[in-house]
């Protein structure tokens, strides 16, 4: 008898273990998105961008809330930096003929996001700014409308 009691306290063990476990995985399901949020990707926009002589050309950037926007940078002469202010983005950009760099931004919030030269490039170092515009989704749908009549 006494051989009996330790197959069933690990019986017990074992199905608590069991219990535990999908507990654990059906509320993790119950917090996941649905799975068409899940499937439905933000919109992504590609831009390129050059920087030359304290410029950055388009220094003016404008997409719709939601989208990820992947920013291509390359220089026509020197290294040059590229930082997004109020985010972790800052990259130096290669001087001319040796490669690109790439970064992207989550546009989440509407709203104007400044980027500027982050690497001293020469005396117009300090002209060479740009600005991310964020719109509304609202605005987006009515540009959309307007866009249409």
């Amino acid at each position: 008898m006494t051989s009996i009691r330790p197959f069933f306290a690990q019986l017990i063990a074992a199905v608590a273990v069991v219990a535990c476990v999908i507990v654990f995985a059906s509320a993790s399901a119950q917090d996941a998105p649905p799975k068409a949020a899940q499937d439905q990707e933000a919109p992504r926009k590609v831009v390129h961008v050059t920087a030359e002589r304290f410029a950055f050309s388009p220094s003016e950037i404008v997409v719709d809330e939601g989208t990820l926007l992947e920013i291509q940078l390359r220089s026509d002469d020197t290294n040059h930096g590229f930082r997004i202010k109020g985010t972790s983005t800052n990259v130096v950009i290669p001087k001319r003929g040796r490669g690109a760099m790439s970064v992207t931004f989550d546009a989440t919030t509407p709203g104007r996001y400044a980027f500027e030269c982050s690497k001293m490039c020469g005396a117009g170092h300090a002209m060479m700014k740009g600005s991310i515009v964020v719109k509304p989704r609202q605005a987006a749908a009515q540009a959309q409308k307007e866009g249409a009549r």
